[in-house]
């Protein structure tokens, strides 16, 4: 983690990034018709995933952070949930469906151990200032 020197640098963001971008073209594709619905949605979620991890690592504190990422990786499964309706409607196809469930799985993670790491370094930092 010592190359570290913002957000940008971490692999859960960039992954997430990856998705979010991948997720904005798909929806493009999208019915007009759900265009204040399941693609806002979508976008909004997609989005989710990496302003919760960017403002999480503003917040200079393990806790605090981990905290951001949990609710980064609950937009993650909300996301899975949104293609599950887009394959239902047949917006896209189950190709498309296994290549965004992967990803958002590889996201996952790796965002999960980013928390992990949250959660130990805190538990470090504690032990070592009592």
């Amino acid at each position: 983690m010592s190359d570290i020197k913002t957000f940008e640098d971490l692999d859960c963001w960039k992954k997430g990034t990856e998705l979010r971008r991948t997720l904005s073209k798909v929806i493009k594709k999208f019915p007009d018709s759900e265009k204040f619905e399941l693609t806002s949605q979508i976008r909004r979620a997609s989005r989710s995933v990496t302003h919760n991890i960017a403002e999480g690592y503003g917040r200079f504190h393990f806790k605090e952070n981990a905290q951001f990422c949990r609710t980064s990786r609950g937009s993650a499964y909300e996301l899975l949930d949104q293609i599950l309706v887009a394959l239902d409607e047949e917006y896209i196809d189950t190709e498309k469906y296994d290549e965004l469930r992967t990803m958002i799985f590889d996201c996952l993670k790796i965002l999960n151990g980013y928390i992990n790491y949250l959660i130990k370094a805190d538990n470090t930092k504690q032990q070592l200032t009592h």
